[in-house]
């Protein structure tokens, strides 16, 4: 596959999820960004090839790589253990978001609100991993993300290991402003068409909910949930 850009292709070479094989660059381009990529990728001995921006951009999907892009393999996902970090793991079960921008969105918002790891349905995201890499800023390369093929089993193992779980549901729930998330956490986020499945919602502990300043009914997209809940745990954890 081909990463386009200094965002994304640095954060490939430095987030250690993928093989980076080969780059390409712009020859007349001289700046201090892609001087650093540049040296990052020699010292992990990935070719890196000069060429004309002609060149580049008969190679590139759009026009917004800059004068970088890069061969990489598909990227290599984690295991739960990967994300288990120090005593209180902050993790983020997301459901039903196939859109490759908003997952990229969601995943921006979820590593700069200190995420340890992301929990998704099993999917072949390989033929969308350039969008994703650019709308989430480079944060889908340093993101631990799990792949799931049994989504309940995966929420009562983690229960099992003293993690409390939340679910953005309104039924039966108590505000997100209530919840503790100063212990070890999963918060369960569905997207806006199907939501989280029954087999998930059923294996949640309690259901928080964002209140609104007035009567309007419906839920906020995925990516705004997740951006008002994670950085109330960072707020709370701070």
């Amino acid at each position: 596959m081909l990463l386009e850009g200094n965002v994304s292709v640095k954060a490939a070479i430095l987030g250690n999820h993928r093989k980076v094989e080969k780059l390409y660059y712009d020859k007349h381009k001289n700046d201090k960004d892609l001087n650093f990529i540049l040296h990052r990728a020699m010292e992990k001995e990935i070719p890196c090839m000069p060429l004309e921006r002609e060149e580049i951009n008969a190679m590139a999907a759009g026009r917004t790589h800059g004068g970088l892009v890069a061969e990489a393999s598909p990227r290599i996902y984690q295991e739960l253990s990967e994300c288990m970090h120090g005593k209180t793991p902050f993790l983020v079960l997301l459901e039903g978001v196939e859109d490759p921008f908003n997952l990229g969105y969601i995943i921006r918002t979820l590593y700069s609100a200190g995420c340890d790891g992301l929990i998704l349905p099993r999917h072949d995201w390989a033929s969308a991993e350039s969008t994703i890499a650019k709308s989430s800023a480079g944060a889908f390369e340093y993101m631990n993300i799990v792949m799931s093929d049994d989504l309940p089993k995966l929420v009562k193992d983690i229960k099992k290991q003293g993690i409390k779980t939340y679910a953005a549901m309104r039924k039966d729930a108590i505000t997100y402003l209530e919840a503790d998330y100063r212990q070890p956490c999963l918060l369960a986020i569905g997207g806006e068409m199907r939501g989280l499945s029954s087999a998930v919602r059923n294996e949640i502990e309690r259901n928080i909910y964002i209140p609104y300043a007035n009567d309007f009914r419906n839920a906020l997209n995925a990516a705004s949930a997740a951006a008002v809940l994670s950085f109330e745990v960072y707020r709370q954890r701070r």
